[in-house]
This record gives C-alpha cells, structure tokens and sequence, in this order.
C-alpha cells in the first residue's frame, strides 16, 4: 500500500490537519480538520479526490474546527471520534473554544470508535488506541500496513514534547503511562504524524523526549 499524506497547517493554533489516502484509490480521509478546512477542500479538489470521512483523535476545538464546513460540503462522510470525547463536538465549553473566545461546534458524531477496533476508511486499515492524559478520550490511529508504521497521533506525542495535560481533564501520569504501552512497542522506524509541529518517530522519542525518561 502507498498511502499518501499531506499536511495542512492552520491558525491560530498551527495545528497539523493531515489528508491521507491510497494512491491507487481516488478517496480520502482527513484527521482533525482546523480552522482552515477551505484549504483542505480545496486540495481535495486540487489532487482528484473525494473525502470519505472526517476522522478526530480528540475534541479540543482545533482539531474539530473546519467539521462543520466538511460536513456540508461532503455531507456524506461521517465524523468519526473517540467515544470518549465525543460529547467536546458539540459544546463549546468542553471543547475549549468557549474560554478561548471562539464559540466553535461541530456536528455530532456519526460514528465512535474505542480501543481494540480495526476501521478501513479510504481503503486503508486504521487500528484504534485510547491514549487518555491530553485529553479524556484522545485516541490515535496506527496503519500498519505502511513501511514504515504510521501513527496518526494527534497531540499525544510531539518531536521533543508531549500533549498539554493542564486542560480540564488533562494527566500526565496518565499520559506518559500511555504512550509507553501504546507507541513505545512499535518499531523504532515508526512515524509519529502529530497534532503539532513536524513528525517524529517513536525510537527518536523513546531516546530523547524529556519528558518520556524513566
């Protein structure tokens, strides 16, 4: 499988939308739409290729931005979340934009997944993980069937950093706890798409991430 990735990053958060597809395919899926989705609609358009859903780790208001405007655009792609944060689409306080002045929602989710569950979208198989301590219901993606490993890792794991865990919710402990058991054993090779920032990959991390030591 060749899959096929590209970032969009939007403002103000600089956060990392991906759209990600196989190049065989003509479908897409797009994780954590921002505050840009215009752009993300139009480099769909751009590279031939129709959205087969929104796909979210989590419900913090800059990754759930740009749904409402997918949505109506490509109004049969469901939005897919975390069970555990699927109630941050739709209230603006839980998800943060109302303390942060922006009053965003998002439509609620068509679909939620946990951890254990194996979901194709676009053609390609996703793994679901829960990696709670960013936020309560965070999850994260892994394709396997890449070389190397992918990992679609929202604000879990960053080059050099790790998630904010000071947001309602947030831990820690719990995060550290989980990266370890989720990201540490895959290989070394893997790559780490994450929320923010450039990509990384989890041997680079389990050398040099300061916060990760034991």
């Amino acid at each position: 499988m060749a899959v096929q990735i590209l970032t969009i990053e939007s403002q103000p958060f600089a956060e990392n939308s991906y759209i990600v597809w196989d190049d065989s395919g003509t479908d897409a899926f797009v994780i954590d739409p921002g505050f840009e989705p215009e752009t993300i609609r139009d480099a769909l358009e751009e590279t031939g290729l129709a959205l087969a859903a929104i796909v979210c780790t989590h419900g913090h208001c800059d990754h759930i931005a740009g749904n409402t405007f997918l949505k109506r655009a490509y109004p049969n792609a469901p939005i897919i979340i975390g069970a555990g944060d699927a109630p941050m689409l739709t209230d603006s306080v839980r998800n943060l934009s109302g303390p942060f002045g922006f009053d965003v929602t998002s439509p609620p989710a068509d679909e939620l997944v946990s951890e254990g569950e194996k979901l194709t979208v676009a053609g390609i198989e996703l793994e679901v993980f829960e990696v709670p301590g960013h936020s309560p219901g965070h999850v994260v993606y892994v394709i396997r069937g890449t070389n190397p490993v992918t990992v679609l890792g929202g604000d879990v794991l960053f080059r050099g950093s790790v998630g904010r865990t000071d947001f309602p919710g947030g831990s820690f402990e719990q995060l550290k706890r989980n990266i370890q058991r989720v990201l540490w054993p895959l290989p070394d090779d893997t790559v780490v798409y994450p929320g923010h920032g450039p990509v990384t990959t989890t041997g680079h991390e389990k050398r040099t991430n300061p916060f990760l030591a034991d």
